[in-house]
């Protein structure tokens, strides 16, 4: 529970406000809301709750419809991924997007025929889009990843042959 710093507010803060606060306080576990804020006769009162930064989704990019991409596999089948002649590594850590903004049409499916340096996905890295180039000409054969999903440094993200 946070006030604004705001001088006038402090000097008339009563028993009133504390009331306030609280049933605001409730009002957050009812509604399962992160946070409420209101402003009443210069007095600003803001009520949050801590989230995790998992759930947070980047502003602007709402979540896709889920794909389908390659199924899940067990943990010796992504380090053999890894290995695979074709995969394309993620070169940074960030964000992963199929399409240049929300809605639009893929970069690429499977079955995708890519030229080398053709876009292949973009990576969100400190809000600047990263366009992923193909390292080679090839067909897409497999999208390792979800539309949104975060990864990380060497990840595999696609499998051109």
């Amino acid at each position: 529970m946070a006030r604004q710093p705001d001088e006038k507010a402090t000097e008339h803060f009563s028993s009133d406000d504390s009331a306030l606060i609280r049933e605001l306080a409730l009002l957050l576990d009812e509604t399962s809301l992160t946070e409420i804020e209101i402003e009443r006769s210069g007095l600003r009162v803001r009520v949050a709750r801590n989230i995790s930064i998992a759930a947070a989704v980047p502003s602007g990019y709402p979540s896709a419809a889920p794909v389908p991409v390659a199924a899940s596999a067990p943990a010796a089948a992504a380090a053999d991924l890894s290995k695979h002649p074709g995969v394309v590594p993620s070169p940074m850590v960030g964000t992963a997007y199929w399409s240049p903004e929300p809605g639009a049409k893929p970069f690429i499916e499977v079955g995708t025929k890519v030229s080398a340096g053709q876009t292949l996905l973009i990576i969100e890295a400190m809000k600047t889009m990263n366009q992923i180039p193909s390292p080679r000409s090839g067909t897409v054969t497999q999208i390792l990843i979800e539309d949104g999903q975060p990864v990380e440094f060497g990840e595999p993200l696609v499998i051109i042959e």
